[in-house]
């Protein structure tokens, strides 16, 4: 019985997870503002250089089971108008295992001397891993063999295929992207192998992401920047965000997602290639008093820079 009640636990954490009116489906990000391709393939080659981001999260930190997020991803211009990326994302969430892998191309105009706009479209795969043994932990023991509590999904495939749009300056940028616009059943209860049943459904996330840079003067530079994110069967959520930029090195800044949590962020150039990128949030829900926080951690690494095109260092 023990190992039944801790399955169902599991069910409903997945569940509350990536279909709850407070939750994200998508994983979220607070500096993702460093990171865009990861929802938008219109961004792949914006930069103007090979740009390699490694990026991890671990949330609710305390909470048994709560998501951990670590995500890889490149991107460089080909040519004036080309761009190329590759974004990974694994996703770990109590029994459940996502990882994602999609391939970015992005076509770029230019609008004017100074905005251009891209249009991305991106394809790959998602592979859903669920074993219920995972929540057989700590001091709970299985009592006997219960194959009904037994939900087993082996790296189920699904097809991925998302597109965007971003119009940028060197001041300024906005993109609107739909990262999977195909909805997918992630249990299916036909499946009598693995016990599984229709749960959880993939929906359509749309983002919204803008942001400006202000030059208060030659050693400061400030930029406001927000994402929303609309998803059926959820309220919307934005973040809004802050950040400073101390004589080309130091980034100090803060955010607030809305009826989620507060956020505060740190970074350091430490070369024109290198950005490491330190972020925290606390949240602002009933569900504090279960964790101590979220921790975020981002590495970029950058080569060769066009001098006549990219600004050293860039926000976005």
């Amino acid at each position: 019985m023990k190992k039944r009640y801790i399955v169902i636990i599991a069910i409903l954490v997945f569940v509350c997870y990536t279909n709850s009116s407070n939750a994200q489906q998508d994983a979220q990000y607070t500096q993702y503002m460093y990171n865009p391709l990861s929802i938008n393939p219109a961004y792949a080659g914006s930069r103007d250089v090979l740009s390699i981001v490694g990026l991890y999260r671990t949330q609710w930190v305390g909470l048994e089971g709560a998501p951990d997020t670590g995500t890889f991803s490149l991107h460089t211009p080909i040519g004036e108008k080309i761009g190329l990326g590759l974004n990974i994302v694994h996703d770990q969430i109590f029994i459940t295992n996502e990882t994602y892998i999609d391939f970015a191309f992005s076509y770029t105009i230019d609008v004017s001397e100074k905005a251009q706009l891209a249009f991305g479209i991106k394809a790959g795969a998602h592979l859903l891993d669920i074993n219920s043994n995972r929540a057989i932990t700590g001091p709970f023991d299985p009592i006997g063999e219960d194959p009904v509590a037994d939900i087993n999904v082996d790296n189920k495939f699904s097809p991925q295929l998302g597109a965007g749009v971003y119009y940028y300056t060197n001041k300024f940028y906005l993109g609107l992207s739909a990262p999977n616009v195909l909805e997918t059943e992630h249990f299916d209860e036909s499946d009598n192998s693995n016990n599984s049943f229709s749960t959880a459904k993939e929906r359509i996330n749309f983002y919204l992401l803008s942001g400006y840079v202000f030059d208060l003067n030659e050693n400061l530079k400030f930029k406001p920047a927000l994402l929303a994110k609309a998803v059926s069967g959820s309220p919307l959520q934005v973040d809004i965000s802050a950040n400073f930029l101390i004589n080309d090195k130091f980034t100090i800044g803060g955010a607030y997602r809305w009826s989620a949590a507060f956020s505060g962020m740190l970074g350091f150039q430490a070369s024109e290639q290198i950005f490491i990128g330190f972020g925290y949030d606390q949240e602002t829900t009933e569900l504090a008093q279960y964790n101590s926080g979220s921790y975020e951690i981002i590495l970029r690494f950058e080569l060769f820079k066009k001098e006549d095109r990219l600004l050293s260092p860039r926000f976005f």
